[in-house]
């Protein structure tokens, strides 16, 4: 029996208005010609978006979904070279203060982030990985500023093959020396659709000592023949025995058989389930992030559709047992 939380990403589609995700371009910005105009306009982006976020947290919790991915667009040109030297935090400190007020009453909500595809720590060009990490200490102070602990809060990719994968793997290793031990804390890696199996990623997990997210679609669309995901699976659950945090794992469902690597709006009950029957009982808990286009609206549909399964108990609207 194994108890399962879903949680959807940054956005709903059910409270109206609720973006946390408003930006302005760099372009736009440098269009003002008083530039303490200009940035008191992103610090009020910044707090709208971060009024959404509350907005959409408040939301789970009348819903009873405890897992949510905050957006990682919550301040508009936070790393951009242009503003070097803007302590957004200290801008935007009451905004982020409501947040971590709001977790610490309701401190069975799990939250995190899974920056951009363009976050590479795994890059052999100096300037990608130093954007990358300037990226990562923005996401932790975000987590600082809420009041969240951060280890093992932030998703990444393991990077590019860059036509050698074995290399591009060796490359993580040596580059992750640079990273500083904070933000390797509060890292996470997952298994892609396109490049990196199940196994390369637990590969570095188990090397570095870095939990791993298992994403069953990721790895129907990227496998070797030889894979025994249900194997893997073992090994991805060892990664989380040093971490607080419930293992997590991600689901989604192709669009089509054509465009099977893009997700579809909602998500299959039938191919969760496939998933669900062999690691039932494997673990007490599963967090499982939907990545699906309906967003919260995938996350209701999907437990309505899970209660014609008998060996689905229903605990609330946003989790349920399997037994």
């Amino acid at each position: 029996m194994t108890l399962v939380r879903l949680g959807y990403v940054a956005m709903s589609v059910h409270v109206q208005n609720a973006s946390p995700s408003k930006t302005m371009t760099y372009t736009n910005f440098a269009k003002h010609e008083d530039k303490d105009a200009a940035t008191r306009k992103l610090v009020k982006l910044a707090e709208t978006n971060l009024h959404n976020c509350l907005r959409l947290l408040r939301h789970n919790v009348a819903h009873d979904i405890d897992f949510f991915r905050l957006s990682s667009k919550l301040v508009p040109l936070a790393t951009h070279p242009e503003l070097k030297g803007w302590n957004y935090i200290q801008s935007i400190q009451p905004s982020l203060e409501k947040i971590r007020e709001f977790l610490i009453e309701h401190p069975e909500i799990r939250v995190d982030f899974h920056p951009d595809h363009f976050v590479l720590l795994n890059s052999p060009g100096k300037d990608v990985l130093k954007n990358s990490i300037k990226t990562l200490r923005m996401h932790f102070e975000l987590l600082e500023g809420m009041g969240i602990d951060h280890r093992h809060r932030c998703v990444l990719h393991v990077g590019g093959g860059y036509g050698d994968k074995e290399k591009a793997l060796e490359q993580f290793i040596q580059n992750w020396a640079l990273v500083s031990s904070d933000l390797q804390r509060m890292i996470i890696l997952e298994n892609d659709d396109k490049v990196f199996t199940v196994s390369e990623t637990l590969y570095l997990c188990e090397k570095l000592a870095i939990p791993m997210v298992f994403d069953y679609h990721h790895h129907l669309a990227n496998h070797a023949e030889s894979d025994n995901w249900h194997e893997d699976w073992k090994r991805v659950v060892k990664t989380w025995k040093s971490s607080k945090l419930p293992v997590k794992m991600h689901i989604s469902s192709p669009k089509s058989e054509k465009q099977f690597r893009a997700h579809s709006d909602y998500v299959d009950s039938a191919m969760f389930m496939d998933f669900l029957q062999k690691v039932k009982g494997s673990v007490p808990q599963i967090d499982c992030m939907i990545e699906a286009k309906q967003k919260d609206d995938a996350l209701f549909t999907l437990m309505n559709d899970l209660r014609k399964y008998p060996e689905i108990e229903i605990m609330d609207g946003g989790s349920f047992l399997i037994r």
